[in-house]
């Protein structure tokens, strides 16, 4: 299938590693021009070193999604490495793990400004461009506890749970003009953040890192983790011209993880 993406511009949020990095990888790979972000310029440099060498075209801009001045640095970077914008993967890092119930306001409050009000002001700030061109995507990566909370991940499932309503509202007011909003869910994708998780629940729980491994497979009916290629390639589809007719969704990539239909 020819997705339509050579050419489009698209801008990756929190792409130095795992699943942010892999989409910005696969929409390179589709013929997309790629501005990758972070906060490592080494990690950066060595990413776009990479896809450059496979034949694809990449940037990046250096750019923490916790300082205040963020929108304006990537709006910059933007005009300045991609002459507008086609495509914004919002993607941000995880919060720490840990029961709701011992989360301190303070770390709250701080989260929700990076996770949640920054992605929505990021969005804000491209949006008319897109609007104005006719076409845009914006797809939201969040994670399968929006839909089933996962166990020590209270943050990351009550934060990103806010996002599914404010991508959902904003797919329904702007369909008309062209832009699409989704947002992809993944479940147990093998990246460093999940290898954390693990390990973290292996201290937790005083049980072997293997064992916690081998229990997340056997809930899973895949019976195995997934690939960060398989995950893209999922986004990729979602940002793609043939899918214009899909927006407000929710798309799982688990493996079958999550029990409710």
């Amino acid at each position: 299938m020819d997705l339509g993406l050579t050419g489009k511009r698209a801008l990756v949020l929190a792409s130095t590693r795992g699943l942010g990095l892999g989409i910005g990888t696969k929409l390179a790979e589709e013929g997309a021009h790629v501005l990758l972000s972070g906060r490592s310029r080494d990690k950066l440099e060595r990413a776009v070193a990479t896809i450059r060498e496979a034949g694809g075209k990449a940037d990046f801009v250096e750019a923490d999604l916790t300082d205040q001045g963020v929108v304006d640095t990537l709006a910059a970077a933007v005009a300045e490495k991609l002459g507008g914008i086609d495509i914004l993967v919002n993607n941000t890092g995880g919060p720490p793990p840990g029961a709701m119930t011992d989360a301190s306001l303070e770390v709250l409050a701080k989260q929700f400004d990076t996770m949640v009000l920054r992605v929505m002001a990021i969005t804000q700030r491209f949006l008319p461009a897109m609007k104005e061109q006719g076409f845009g995507r914006i797809l939201t990566v969040a994670s399968s506890g929006v839909i089933q909370p996962i166990p020590n991940l209270g943050l990351s499932n009550a934060l990103r749970s806010a996002l599914v309503g404010w991508s959902k509202s904003m797919a329904n007011e702007n369909a008309g003009a062209g832009v699409t909003f989704n947002m992809l869910l993944p479940g147990r994708i093998q990246t460093e953040r999940v290898d954390e998780l693990d390990e973290a629940n292996s201290k937790r729980t005083g049980k072997p890192i293997d064992d916690i491994r081998e229990t997340a497979r056997a809930s899973i009916p895949a019976g195995r983790y997934g690939t960060v290629e398989e995950f893209a390639s999922v986004a990729a589809f979602l940002v793609s011209v043939p899918a214009s007719y899909v927006t407000g969704s929710l798309i799982r990539c688990d493996g079958g993880a999550i029990k409710s239909v």
